[in-house]
């Protein structure tokens, strides 16, 4: 063979089912947001009661609470060393917590009540429903909020670096490609944007609907396409490059919330979101069929997060059901 010649790529692996492992409820109404830190120790997990929590990603055993809102908590971003967590509020504020000590500590803390809260974010005119770190600096946080604004953050000084108005409806989603130049953004006015994060220029309309409304976009991990979430049961894969859409995956239901999906990359490379029929679903991302829909919540599972090196996902639900969910992969 010629060192010009392609080389056949390898056959994905066997998909291996999820099971459950565990269930818990560290929160007392329901569960908006899951998210595994990028060092995999720790479950960072929000709620509608106005608090977040850090739980172990094994035992979902609550390591320490985080309180200080004055309402619901709709999201939160690890910093990419897992030594901050932002968290995005209805009480219009962003809170930049500590973790470094739980991380370095060889146990749990004795209090799992301590406050660790060192930054209050202060600007947005209505809810925060979207936070982003920067991938490249933990002292620079996107957010968007139903004010209809895009906001840069420096964390350090507490101050707001960049007003963008972004949209003509709430901002649902806004997320950091991996180097951190810039930004995507999603909108109920059925938009999906991409801003020069240090200029806070519009770069390019990825969509420009009206309908259906954006529910939520992100940039996969190798930073090439953007995944977008829209309110007519769909997920579609873009290559926000060329403008075009390369795949749709379809049978879960989301009409009506903003339901956070995720890449799982651990095991073969798989889209899992969760939906208003109560499941977990997960795709092939390449051949785009159903591989898995996983049953067990009692209510819509509008969050699920992957864990970075080992083979789990969790999910949370809303208050019928106030669950976070733990499932794995046998073998």
């Amino acid at each position: 063979m010629s060192s010009g010649a392609q080389q056949t790529p390898p056959p994905p692996p066997p998909y291996r089912p999820y099971r459950q492992a565990r269930s818990a409820t560290p929160h007392a109404r329901a569960i908006s947001c899951v998210r595994f830190s990028p060092c995999g120790r720790l479950l960072a997990t929000a709620s509608l009661d106005g608090t977040a929590a850090l739980l172990s990603p094994s035992s979902l055993a609550v390591i320490a609470n985080l309180r200080g809102h004055a309402d619901g908590v709709s999201d939160l971003s690890w910093s990419t060393d897992s030594a901050y967590l932002c968290s995005a509020s209805d009480d219009g504020t962003l809170r930049i917590w500590d973790i470094r000590s739980i991380l370095s500590a060889s146990k749990p803390p004795a209090d799992p009540n301590v406050d660790r809260c060192i930054r209050v974010l202060k600007g947005h005119t209505n809810f925060v429903f979207s936070a982003n770190f920067n991938p490249q600096t933990s002292s620079q946080v996107a957010s968007g909020g139903f004010d209809c604004t895009v906001r840069i953050w420096d964390v350090k000084g507490t101050r707001c670096e960049r007003v963008i108005e972004a949209h003509s409806e709430p901002v649902t989603s806004v997320h950091f490609i991996r180097d951190g130049s810039i930004i995507v953004s999603g909108s109920h006015d059925g938009s999906c944007k991409i801003w020069d994060a240090r200029t806070g220029s519009c770069l390019k309309t990825v969509i420009d609907d009206k309908k259906p409304a954006v529910s939520c976009s992100m940039f996969s991990p190798n930073g090439k396409f953007i995944l977008v979430a829209t309110l007519d049961d769909s997920l579609k894969l873009c290559n926000y490059a060329t403008g075009k859409f390369l795949k749709v995956y379809s049978g879960h239901v989301n009409r009506v919330y903003c339901i956070q999906s995720a890449f799982s990359v651990t095991n073969g490379k798989y889209i899992v979101s969760g939906s208003e029929d109560n499941c977990v679903y997960i795709w092939d991302l390449q051949g785009k069929n159903i591989l898995q829909k996983i049953e067990g919540h009692t209510d819509a599972v509008i969050s699920v997060s992957c864990h970075p090196t080992e083979n789990k996902i969790a999910s949370g639900s809303l208050d019928n059901d106030r669950t976070v969910r733990l499932w794995v992969q046998d073998g």
